[in-house]
């Protein structure tokens, strides 16, 4: 039973996030505790989903285009227009508080992700270029884009309605983290309820087959990059409204790599396939959860990019049924091949 349940592919991140959890109690005090003040739930606890909540949505957009076998390096940049559209019209309202006038500068800002995620479906699906070199343009051009909107300035804005998004609290819980867990629980719902896992799972597997059983490759490979832009965009509008302020450098600057980790993470293969939401939300997690870590920890700021990648080595090696298989199971005989038959059976 233990054998089965170190197969599984969540337990090496959970059991890695449960190590990392365990490690700051030795060197934060407080590190568990959550407190209420006006209603709202504060602690480092939180802060860890709450900063987790872009990354998070990132990763989901992520997760659907690598399940096709494909990849997106232009979420920094979709975020970085989001944030940056969003903030220049609401700086161009003549009441900054309006919600109505929040709410539409938010949707244009999401209508242009949109736009985004269908040139680099267009380019995948329909041109045929390879999806690194496609959302390549995108991450170069999408930057460049966001710095004429802001004129190569940051944008500071004042805006209640809109500052809810990404420090706004509803229930006592993070605005931010409630709008991720929805994306999430769409996503999973999505996937698991409907054919559209499978259809993923087909296309991801093999295009050329899923083809010729009569699925529509090109129109899901189109859908998932423009979900990713989607998602990319409503982190955003998070990062942009937590900090009130769009900045075109700084917004999703190399997200898209974290993103790419929490995927693998959370046991999706990169090869197009096989893939878990709920194992990329807990890599995202597991991620944020290391840099409070080497806060806490108090790592050299020139060592920690070294003790991330070393836990992150780890991880992957425990995840790794080969490497298992050369360190916990040497000396033991090698399974004999299925015969055609028995595989058949």
């Amino acid at each position: 039973m233990i054998t089965n349940l170190t197969r599984h592919r969540l337990f090496w991140p959970f059991a890695v996030l449960v190590l990392l959890l365990v490690l700051n109690l030795f060197f934060s005090n407080n590190f568990f505790r959550i407190t209420v003040q006006d209603g709202h739930l504060f602690g480092t606890i939180i802060d860890i989903f709450r900063r987790a909540a872009p990354l998070t949505l990132v990763a989901i957009g992520m997760t659907l285009v690598i399940a096709t076998g494909g990849i997106d390096l232009s979420v920094g940049s979709v975020m970085a227009v989001s944030g940056a559209l969003a903030c220049l019209l609401i700086g161009d309202l003549g009441d900054p508080h309006s919600v109505a006038g929040v709410v539409g500068a938010v949707l244009l800002a999401l209508l242009l992700c949109l736009v985004l995620g269908v040139w680099n479906g267009f380019l995948v699906s329909v041109i045929g270029i390879q999806p690194i070199v496609a959302t390549l343009i995108l991450m170069v051009a999408g930057r460049g884009l966001a710095q004429l909107i802001t004129d190569g300035q940051i944008l500071n804005v004042t805006s209640d309605p809109y500052r809810v998004i990404g420090a706004g609290y509803f229930l006592g819980l993070p605005v931010s983290v409630l709008i991720a867990a929805a994306v999430l629980v769409v996503a999973v719902l999505l996937t698991t309820r409907t054919a559209l896992g499978l259809l993923l799972q087909a296309v991801g597997g093999s295009p050329a087959a899923s083809r010729l059983a009569g699925i529509n490759a090109r129109g899901l490979t189109w859908l998932v990059y423009v979900i990713a832009a989607v998602c990319a965009g409503i982190a955003g509008l998070i990062y942009s409204s937590n900090v009130a302020s769009a900045d075109s450098n700084a917004a999703g600057n190399l997200i898209e790599l974290d993103a790419i980790l929490a995927v693998v993470i959370g046991g999706t293969a990169l090869t197009g396939g096989r893939f878990s939401l709920a194992g990329t939300a807990l890599g995202a997690i597991l991620i944020e959860t290391l840099n409070i870590t080497i806060l806490s920890v108090g790592i050299p700021v020139e060592a920690t990019l070294l003790f991330k990648a070393v836990v992150v080595v780890v991880l992957c090696l425990g995840q790794s049924a080969a490497f298992r298989a050369r360190v916990l199971g040497r000396g033991t005989k090698p399974q004999p091949a299925l015969t055609t038959k028995e595989a058949a059976a």
